[in-house]
């Protein structure tokens, strides 16, 4: 049974604005996720999901607050955590045979910083 890896794309922002009524756009001015995907395919591993994110300002951390108030007491902050320049990007969740293929992948996702990996937990 293949288990599902995702990998996390974290690297500074980019300005997804500037493709908000051109998302076809992307795929035109950068190629080398098409490669990615095929790359994934070859290997005998499969893509279940993934995507884009929006620039840090379109999001943001939350910290809830203790049981049963959880809302009431929640700290909020605009954008991503201001520890770091780097933000997660993007991601894929890639279902492959055995952990030498996903690390093989890992390594060939198109990124400006780096991948953080991770086998996903099954708990359903």
């Amino acid at each position: 049974m293949a288990d599902q890896y995702m990998f996390m794309i974290v690297e500074p922002d980019w300005d997804s604005d500037a493709y908000g009524d051109q998302p076809g756009q992307i795929a035109v001015e950068f190629p080398e996720f098409e490669v990615f995907e095929r790359r994934v395919e070859e290997l005998g591993a499969r893509i279940v999901g993934g995507n884009a994110l929006q620039h840090r300002k379109h999001g943001g951390t939350v910290r809830p607050g203790a049981e049963g108030r959880e809302l009431e007491d929640a700290v909020w902050t605009d954008g991503a955590s201001i520890e770091s320049d780097e933000v997660i990007t993007g991601f894929y969740l890639i279902e492959a045979d055995d952990v030498e293929i996903a690390k093989q992948l890992a390594v060939m996702v198109p990124t400006g910083g780096h991948i953080e990996w991770r086998r996903v937990f099954d708990f359903v």
